[in-house]
């Protein structure tokens, strides 16, 4: 059963403001994976980014360890 999508939460409220602004952010994987990109949308349980080589990729929640914002060079 999925539950509602909660807007007021404050991880939610920071991934619509890297979506809104455009952001670039670095995706840790559980695996090790490192992902680079902007996030384009979130649902309950997936991202879907926009890598550097301009593929989309739908990443699950559950398989992310950490997520940064990139930091500008």
């Amino acid at each position: 059963m999925l539950t509602e999508f909660d807007t007021s939460l404050p991880s939610i409220k920071q991934i619509q403001n890297l979506i809104k602004e455009k952001t670039s952010v670095e995706l840790k994987l559980i695996t090790g994976d490192v992902i680079t990109g902007t996030v384009l949308w979130q649902d309950l349980q997936c991202f879907c980014v926009m890598a550097e080589d301009n593929q989309k990729i739908t990443i699950f929640k559950r398989a992310i360890a950490y997520l940064k914002v990139k930091s500008e060079e």
